[in-house]
Order: structure tokens, then C-alpha cells, then sequence
């Protein structure tokens, strides 16, 4: 399954939404590679294995189950997530980058790569809609964390 969309942080029209900055949103998303228990529900602890200045490897559990990614940047641009397939996960990548169409519009691209869905009937569709949406749903999250953080001047 490929799926992406958009998040739009900054809007202009909307005074009511605090405006963020570009190092404050590649902040938060530094933040929820180093510490992820507040973006992913149920993840219980993170270890890092490997870190070294563009990538990171870490473990991650959920309890019932452990995942293995690698964590891969590119400075102020994108943000890659690779997890490595096992018994448990059939892998997959999630990519989030940051895009400023114009000064200040600053959006967030959600990009997944999965095996997931690939050998389905019609009868899987409405399912793989559903993971869509919780997909969706989780990255809404994540934006809601990172501004939570901003406000409360845990980023900068």
C-alpha cells in the first residue's frame, strides 16, 4: 500500500492557530525520534542501538511485540522511518517531509510504503481504508504533540 497526504501547519486565515516555525517543526519531529511514547499510543519504552549523525536505529515496544527501524535524516527536510520486517511487522517505510510551498506555509507530506493491502480482494478494500484513515488520524496526532511541545517551550 502507497498512501500520503498533507498536514498543513501555518495558516495565515486562521489567527487562531499558532504559527510554527521551520526549526521548530524539524524540533518536534528531532523530538519524536529521540523520545517517540508521546506520538506512538501503546508504545511502552524506545531504545536507541546505533546513532550516528543521519541515521539511528531503534527498538521499539509495544508490549506484545518489538520493532526494529532505522531512522534516517536529512537536515530541516525529511524525516524517514524504515521498519525492518520480522515475524511480528511485514515492514514498511513512513517518510515525513517538510514543504514551504511560500514563506511561512509550512505543510508536512506523510508518505507510507507497505506491503500491506497488496495481495487483497475487494473485500479487503474497506479495511485498507480504514488503516488509511488511522494512519491519518495518528499523523494528526503528531502534529497536535509537536505544537503542544512548541507552546509549552519544550522545542524552540
Amino acid at each position: 500500500m502507497n498512501f500520503e497526504h498533507l498536514i498543513a501547519i501555518n495558516d495565515p486565515g486562521n489567527p487562531l492557530v499558532a504559527s510554527l516555525s521551520r526549526a521548530q517543526l524539524w524540533e518536534g519531529l528531532l523530538f519524536r525520534v529521540d523520545n517517540p511514547l508521546p506520538f506512538l499510543p501503546g508504545l511502552e519504552a524506545c531504545r536507541i542501538i546505533e546513532r550516528s549523525p543521519q541515521q539511528i536505529r531503534r527498538e521499539l515496544d509495544f508490549g506484545a511485540a518489538r520493532i526494529v527501524d532505522r531512522v534516517t535524516l536529512l537536515d530541516q527536510q525529511w524525516v524517514r522511518f524504515e521498519i525492518e520486517a520480522n515475524e511480528q511487522h511485514a515492514g514498511g517505510t513512513l517518510t515525513i517531509s517538510i514543504e514551504e510551498p511560500e514563506p511561512e506555509r509550512l505543510f508536512l507530506r506523510f508518505t507510507y510504503v507497505t506491503t500491506f493491502g497488496e495481495a487483497s480482494g475487494s473485500e479487503d478494500r474497506a479495511y485498507i481504508e480504514y488503516v488509511k484513515s488511522a494512519y491519518q488520524q495518528s499523523d494528526i496526532d503528531c502534529v497536535r504533540v509537536i505544537r503542544t511541545l512548541a507552546a509549552g517551550g519544550s522545542i524552540q
